[in-house]
């Protein structure tokens, strides 16, 4: 049984009690019946009006529970709409004050995480405006006045620390660009002009709006000035190479070369070094202009040099009157002075073809000198064992050179692939120059072979007209201390004529290269007639005799 019943059935007994002892009461006194019936009736009517209202109160608890439990309900299912979450499920069983009191706890829940995602939404709302005010960005697109969900809230989080990171990143760029453009600044004596480069390089740091289009502005301001200390650079170092020409050329001492410590100082600006050197080389010219028959002489010996380098012919040579000119103005003196700008640009640009053409030519006059010797008579008489030396160099170039001209050739048509002209050499094409180096060679030992022949037939025709006696070296005993005298001994014509001729075969080999065009039916006529013409002289000779 509950405390409650136990509690009404005592509450019943008293009454019971209470009553017995009214009625006690009044039989001692003696109150009539009908006066014991009203007052019973007050008791029951006072008993009656205190239950009632006890029960009047109960019931508006009741009701005021029930209200409370529906405000909540409804209250709950706003805010689990506004949070957007799920709608909370009631425990059943549950008695109307614990329902209330559930109902309650979980509104109380709901209002102060509604609460706090609307101070951390307001929060990340006034970072992200701050950082938008600096990068000049959009805002994060979530509406101020709604409650975010929770993912909204993570998006809206990594939103911002993205921002933070990214302003960072410009910040530190900025920071860097404007270094630069300070330096450069200050290296080209360049002073800020508008009002964006003013704001970049004097404002503060953190006062500069960070946007995409202002680094990029800045971005081609720092392009700018780099081009112009690249061009500066540029000058200075074209300066200087044309001061160093005119100082070879007018031949300045060393001690008056005024302008050199400065021109190589680094601790200056570059503005203060191009002036300087602008300085020195106006100073140059007007001493060039002074001087002019001088660096005339100058310049034309240069030309000279590159004229040889780049294997210019006499015809192209000519080409440049102003060379061959006795006029000394300064109009011949520009001239002359672009013309040799234009070989050393020649030269600078085809410099590794033009000294594979060296190469081959040194080569080729090593093997001329090489083919002179290895017919000089004279070589016998070294003692010394340079002959197989140069023999052996000979051969080595005989080898090399058809070599060296095949990679010639390739180079060669690679370039005038690219250039689309022909490479000239002495004012020919290169291969049609090596031909007619080896032609006049082969012709030259040609003559020089023919000279040989024609000498040996008249020796032989000499022979047999008038016999020929040759003296052999004597040879000297030194048996018992006492020279043997030397024997002398007369050759019969036929003796003669082959020891007439010593090393013949040697000389033949040494001498005949393994690259030998044929003889034109020209040249083979007339060796043929040559031939002839001496076999009929010695035939007239030996019949007159």
């Amino acid at each position: 049984m509950r405390k409650s019943e136990i509690h009404a059935a005592e509450s019943v007994s008293c009454l019971n009690q209470a009553l017995n002892e009214l009625k006690d009461i009044w039989e001692e006194i003696g109150i009539p019946e009908d006066q014991r019936l009203q007052r019973t009736d007050a008791v029951h009517m006072h008993i009656k009006n205190l239950l009632d209202m006890m029960i009047a109160e109960e019931e508006g608890l009741k009701k005021r529970l029930l209200s409370s439990i529906e405000t909540c309900r409804k209250e709950l299912s706003s805010l689990c709409n506004e949070l957007q979450v799920e709608d909370c499920q009631e425990e059943e069983g549950l008695t109307m004050l614990q329902l209330e009191k559930d109902l309650r706890t979980q509104v109380r829940m709901m209002l102060k995480e509604k609460s706090a995602r609307q101070s951390e939404l307001k929060s990340l709302i006034q970072h992200d405006q701050d950082l938008c005010d600096i990068l000049c960005d959009d805002l994060f697109p979530i509406h101020p006045e709604r409650v975010p969900s929770q993912q909204q809230l993570q998006n809206y989080r990594q939103h911002i620390n993205a921002r933070n990171q990214e302003k960072e990143r410009r910040h530190a760029e900025f920071v860097e660009m404007k270094r630069q453009i300070t330096v450069l600044m200050e290296d080209l004596e360049q002073h800020p002009d508008t009002s964006f480069e003013k704001d970049a390089v004097c404002e503060d740091e953190d006062a500069f709006c960070l946007s995409v289009e202002n680094l990029s502005s800045l971005k081609v301001l720092l392009h700018q000035l780099e081009s112009r200390k690249a061009e500066s650079e540029a000058l200075c170092v074209s300066i200087r190479g044309r001061i160093a020409e005119l100082w070879e050329m007018l031949q300045v001492p060393e001690e008056e070369r005024e302008g050199e410590s400065l021109t190589q100082n680094t601790h200056t600006s570059t503005k203060s070094r191009l002036n300087a050197l602008q300085a020195e080389l106006q100073r140059l010219e007007e001493l060039k202009n002074k001087n002019i028959e001088h660096v005339l002489h100058t310049i034309r010996s240069e030309i000279a040099k590159f004229w040889e380098k780049c294997y210019y012919s006499p015809e192209q040579r000519q080409a440049f009157t102003p060379y061959h000119s006795d006029d000394l103005d300064e109009e011949v003196l520009r001239e002359h002075e672009l013309e040799l700008e234009r070989l050393k640009q020649d030269y600078a640009e085809h410099r590794e073809l033009y000294d594979a053409v060296f190469t081959w030519s040194s080569n080729w006059t090593l093997y001329q000198e090489l083919e002179k010797k290895a017919t000089d008579p004279s070589r016998f008489n070294n003692r010394g064992g340079n002959l197989l030396k140069e023999e052996k160099q000979r051969v080595d170039l005989q080898k090399s050179l058809p070599k060296l001209e095949k990679s010639l050739k390739a180079q060669i048509d690679q370039w005038e692939a690219i250039h689309c002209k022909e490479f000239r050499v002495n004012g020919q094409p290169f291969l049609q120059y090596v031909e007619d180096q080896w032609n006049r060679h082969h012709m030259e030992k040609e003559r020089e072979k023919q000279e040989r022949q024609m000498k040996k037939m008249k020796q032989t025709e000499e022979d047999l007209l008038y016999g020929t006696i040759i003296r052999t070296p004597t040879k000297r005993r030194h048996a018992a201390g006492t020279p043997t005298p030397g024997k002398t001994r007369k050759l019969t014509s036929s003796s003669s004529l082959y020891s007439s001729t010593p090393n013949t075969t040697l000389r033949s080999i040494c001498s005949s290269p393994s690259f030998r065009p044929p003889l034109s039916s020209s040249k083979r006529e007339l060796s043929n007639a040559s031939k002839s013409n001496v076999k009929a002289g010695v035939l007239n000779s030996t019949i007159t005799r």
